[in-house]
C-alpha cells in the first residue's frame, strides 16, 4: 500500500515551462507547484525564480535556457528530463514583442524577434518530442495569440511569429498524435505580463507613420489587462483533460474578439466570392 504522500508523488506531473521567470510562464509554474506538480522553469535569467525555489526546493528546478540557442535548448531539455525522470507537460511560452511599423523594423530586429517567438518554440518542440514519444505521450502547449487570424499595425511581426507558430503547431499536432502526444494551441488574450515593457523592442519611428502610430496608441489605451494568474486555472484544467482541444482561446473578451474577426473575414470572402469563382481550381 502506498501512503498518501507516496501517491501524491506518483501522480504528480512534471512540467517544462519556457519563459517561466515572469508573466504567464511564472503564473503557470506557480499554479502547477501549488497543485503538487514538479516544474522545470526555464528562462534566460532565473534569478527572479529564487524566492519560488526557496518555497518549493524539491519541486522546482530553475533552468537557464536561451531558446534561440538550438543546441542549448537540446542540452537543457536533456537536463530537464533527467531532473524528475520524465516530462508530462511542456509549455512553449517564451516570447518577446517587436513594436513598430513593418517598414521601420531593421533586419536585425526582425531576425532577433522571430528567433525567440518562432524558431525558439520550434527548437523546444523538436527537443522534447523524442522524450514524449519514448514515454508514450505527453502534452505540448504552444502559446500563441488571439491575434493570429490577422495582422495589425505596429505589432505585425509579433502577429507574424505567432501565426507561423500557430500553423506549424497544427501540422505538428497531426504528426505526433499517433504517439499519444497531445498538442494544444493556446491563443492567449491580453494579460499584464510585462510584454509591452520589459519584453519589448521598439523600432525607430518614421515621421510618415506618426498619425497612425498616435491612432494605434490611443486604441491600445492604458489598460494592462488581467493578471497572468487569472489564466492559470484554465491551463490547469486543460492539462487534466483526457482529450484536450487542438486550440483554445484564453479569455472571455478575447473569445468574442476572435469570433468577430473570424466572421469579418468570412464576410470579406463572401463579398468577393464572384471574383474568386471566375478562376477554376
Amino acid at each position: 500500500m502506498f501512503t498518501e504522500s507516496e501517491n501524491a508523488v506518483a501522480n504528480a506531473r512534471v512540467w517544462l515551462i519556457t519563459g517561466a521567470s515572469r508573466g504567464l510562464g511564472r503564473a503557470f509554474a506557480e499554479a502547477a507547484l501549488a497543485a503538487g506538480d514538479r516544474v522545470v522553469a526555464a528562462a534566460r535569467n532565473v534569478e527572479p525564480l529564487a524566492e519560488l525555489h526557496e518555497k518549493y526546493p524539491e519541486h522546482l528546478l530553475p533552468l537557464p535556457m536561451d531558446v534561440t540557442d538550438r543546441q542549448g535548448v537540446f542540452d537543457g531539455v536533456e537536463r530537464a528530463a533527467a531532473a524528475f525522470g520524465r516530462l508530462d507537460v511542456v509549455v512553449n511560452n517564451a516570447g518577446t514583442m517587436l513594436y513598430g511599423m513593418v517598414e521601420e523594423a531593421t533586419e536585425e530586429q526582425i531576425w532577433a524577434h522571430l528567433e525567440v517567438n518562432f524558431f525558439g518554440a520550434v527548437w523546444v518542440a523538436q527537443a522534447v518530442l523524442p522524450h514524449l514519444r519514448a514515454q508514450g505521450g505527453g502534452r505540448l502547449l504552444q502559446v500563441t495569440s488571439m491575434g493570429t487570424g490577422g495582422g495589425m499595425a505596429t505589432v505585425g511581426f509579433y502577429g507574424a511569429g505567432k501565426a507561423a507558430l500557430d500553423s506549424v503547431s497544427e501540422a505538428l499536432a497531426m504528426e505526433v498524435e499517433a504517439f499519444g502526444i497531445k498538442v494544444t494551441i493556446v491563443q492567449m488574450g491580453g494579460y499584464n505580463t510585462g510584454l509591452f515593457t520589459t519584453g519589448t523592442t521598439t523600432t525607430e519611428p518614421m515621421a510618415e507613420y506618426q498619425s497612425l502610430r498616435t491612432e494605434m496608441e490611443a486604441m491600445w489605451g492604458d489598460a494592462v489587462g488581467p493578471e497572468p494568474s487569472a489564466a492559470a486555472p484554465v491551463i490547469m484544467e486543460l492539462v487534466a483533460l483526457p482529450e484536450p482541444p487542438r486550440r483554445l482561446i484564453i479569455g472571455s473578451q478575447s473569445f468574442d474578439h476572435v469570433l468577430e474577426m473570424g466572421q469579418a473575414q468570412v464576410d470579406l470572402y463572401r463579398s468577393w466570392e464572384h471574383l474568386s469563382r471566375i478562376a477554376p481550381g
